[in-house]
Formats: structure tokens, C-alpha cells, sequence
């Protein structure tokens, strides 16, 4: 197995040996998905890996029109595509690694279920061949964490080597198991808030619609999780984990 883990789970991941140049594909169905496991990311990221991006969704019906000027479609998603590609500045991910698929949506913003949009995500998974696959929880109340979850699932049908699954808890999970652990302390949920403040729109939007930032419900989130599951640290990041050999 590429990843050592403990024999026994749940297992913490700050304790996991993580190979170099081991490839890691994070499958974000939105702009800012990859943010909200960012601390994770960095440990592979530090390790060697080779993190590779794709955004499936432009996001746009996520941006509010009084955050856009002009409020259409098209530039809503641009204002979210250059979110994530700043984020990912700062983070330190090369530009050469983010790839905004723009999958084909219906009418009010969601991704389709249709041949061509999983055609396109099959062709990527088979050039990279990753070891690892990061992405949310497909127990969600979001149809597109649902979707890109089902091709997923179909994936690792036609894999060509042994791949480990890590699926993620956000805001909108319903129901996961929680199988692996990233603990981080006050300087990386400071350095994390900072990453998931590019994001502005949806900053904005939070603040408007639930009075707190995306930063700060990312962080509750993972401070939740590190009470009901404590451990070295006073946040967490919780993944499910699926390995296919």
C-alpha cells in the first residue's frame, strides 16, 4: 500500500508517512472545496505530492448580484475562477495544476448528468492517474457534491491501479464515516481563514446571508469535529476512507 496508515481506525493523519511524488487529485465540484480541507492538502503538499486541481463548476449561482458588476452568468464565474486561482497562489499550488473543467449546467447553476460532462472527467482521471482522490462527501445536501460523488463511484470501475478515496465532511454532509483526522492548532487555522478569505464572494455572501464569514464556518465546522472526536489539536479536518486494490 502506497499510504501507511494505522492498523486500527479511526487514525490520525498528522502521524500517517506519506510516499513523495505520490499524485493526489482533489475533485472539487466547486470553487472553494479545496480550501476547506486545506491543511490536509498542505501535509501532501509538503510531503511531494503532485496535487492536481479540477474545479468541475463554475459556482456562479453562488455569487450574489450585488457582488457583480455586471451580475451575469459569465462573470460570475470568472470572479470565482480568479478566487481559487489566488487562493491557490497563496497556498502554492502552480498554476499548471488548476484545471476549471466548466462542466455543462442546468438553468439554476447545477452540474448536468450527462454523458459528455463525465466523459470529460473520465479522460482527466485516466491521463493522471492518481493514488489518491480528495473530494466531499457524496451524503450531502448539495446535488453537485451528490453527482460528482456517483462518477466517482464509477471511476474507480475502470481504475488502473490501487487507489485510496478520501471523502470529506463539509457544512452540508448528512452522514459519513469519519476514518482519518487532520488536527491543526491556531497558527494553521489562521494561515487556513487567510486561504478561504480569497474566496470573497461567498465571504460576502455568508456574512449576508448567515452572519458569519466562510472562513469562520469552515473553521466552527472543524472545530466541531476535533470536540466530538479530541485529539492533538483544536481543529479537525474529518475524512471518510475508501481504498480500491
Amino acid at each position: 500500500m502506497f499510504i501507511w496508515l494505522p492498523k486500527e481506525l479511526p487514525a490520525v493523519f498528522n502521524d500517517v508517512i506519506i510516499p513523495s511524488n505520490l499524485g493526489v487529485w482533489v475533485f472539487a465540484p466547486h470553487p472553494d472545496d479545496f480550501d476547506a480541507v486545506a491543511v490536509t492538502l498542505r501535509r501532501f503538499f509538503d510531503a511531494g505530492a503532485r496535487i492536481y486541481l479540477t474545479v468541475a463548476s463554475s459556482g456562479a449561482s453562488g455569487v450574489e448580484d450585488s457582488f457583480c458588476d455586471p451580475p451575469f452568468i459569465h462573470e460570475k464565474a470568472l470572479t470565482r475562477e480568479r478566487e481559487q486561482t489566488l487562493s491557490c497562489a497563496y497556498f502554492g499550488l502552480p498554476s499548471r495544476r488548476i484545471h476549471f473543467m466548466r462542466l455543462a449546467e442546468d438553468d439554476e447553476g447545477k452540474i448536468m448528468d450527462i454523458t459528455d460532462n463525465f466523459v470529460r472527467i473520465m479522460n482527466f482521471f485516466l491521463k493522471t492517474a492518481p493514488d489518491v482522490i480528495v473530494m466531499p462527501h457524496g451524503s450531502d445536501s448539495n446535488p453537485d457534491h451528490q453527482l460528482m460523488h456517483a462518477y466517482m463511484t464509477r471511476l474507480c470501475g475502470v481504475r488502473k491501479k490501487s487507489l485510496a478515496v478520501m471523502l470529506n465532511r463539509d457544512p452540508k454532509t448528512i452522514e459519513m464515516r469519519e476514518d482519518l483526522y487532520t488536527y491543526f492548532d491556531d497558527a494553521d487555522a489562521a494561515w487556513k481563514g487567510e486561504l478561504l478569505r480569497f474566496h470573497q464572494s461567498q465571504q460576502q455572501r455568508n456574512l449576508n446571508t448567515r452572519g458569519i464569514g466562510f472562513d469562520q464556518r469552515i473553521l466552527n465546522l472543524n472545530r466541531e469535529t476535533a470536540r466530538n472526536h479530541p485529539g492533538p489539536g483544536k481543529y479537525a479536518e474529518a475524512f471518510e476512507l475508501n481504498f480500491f486494490s
